[in-house]
């Protein structure tokens, strides 16, 4: 038996608000396997300390060479990410400055760059003022309890460029010497879901858009 028109119309538009309810729900559980936050440890009183003076050192993002071949090495780096990021920070002084303290507070911390730039894509898509549904602010995703635990507890400053980058850095440096130079588990602890491989895949995939070679 045929449906008359309207019911048809009916049963088209329910089909598709469920097709779209559907991709809703795969896009949600895709965002659900990548979000997440660090989880609040206690600290033992040296580790505390420590963190908290490399917080604290407020030294302005400005590289320092030891030759003019460092130097130019640095001005390649920075030449071949701009063009890569360039879509999402349109901006030329603005892409700069975020690429030079992303490259400074990776170095000061002892990470790869691109494996900094690739959090960075996983957790905020580089927007600068992302915040989780649970609660974890800025670039690098950081969670407003490390502002209590190792600075003055103003979670705001988590959107400021150079502080979220240095919090993150630092956070996820510590979590790799926990982990003992294991980096698919520090990712884990990172975003609060140690042992589980969806984040560090999805890190290590996006590190992949960000490898550089001299």
């Amino acid at each position: 038996m045929s449906l008359p028109p309207e019911a048809n119309t009916q049963i088209n538009r329910r089909n598709g608000l469920q097709r779209l309810l559907l991709a809703c729900g795969a896009l949600s559980f895709a965002e659900q396997a990548r979000a997440g936050g660090q989880i609040e440890e206690p600290l033992v009183d040296s580790v505390r300390t420590a963190l908290s003076s490399a917080i604290q050192n407020a030294a302005p993002p400005v590289p320092e060479f030891a030759d003019t071949e460092s130097r130019l090495k640095y001005l390649r780096w920075l030449g071949a990410m701009s063009e890569r990021l360039k879509k999402k920070k349109p901006d030329w002084e603005t892409r700069k400055e975020f690429l030079q303290t992303v490259w400074y507070e990776s170095k000061r911390a002892g990470l790869d760059v691109s494996l900094v730039m690739g959090l960075i894509q996983v957790e905020s898509n580089f927007r600068k003022f992302a915040v989780s549904r649970v609660g974890a602010r800025g670039y690098m995703q950081v969670m407003p309890f490390w502002t209590r635990v190792l600075g003055d507890g103003d979670a705001g400053k988590l959107f400021h460029m150079q502080t979220n980058l240095r919090f993150g850095c630092v956070i996820l440096r510590h979590y790799l010497e926990r982990e003992r130079g294991d980096m698919f588990m520090a990712l884990g602890r990172y975003n609060g879901s140690r042992g589980k491989a969806p984040y560090p895949s999805a890190v290590m995939g996006a590190k992949r858009n960000w490898d550089w070679a001299v």
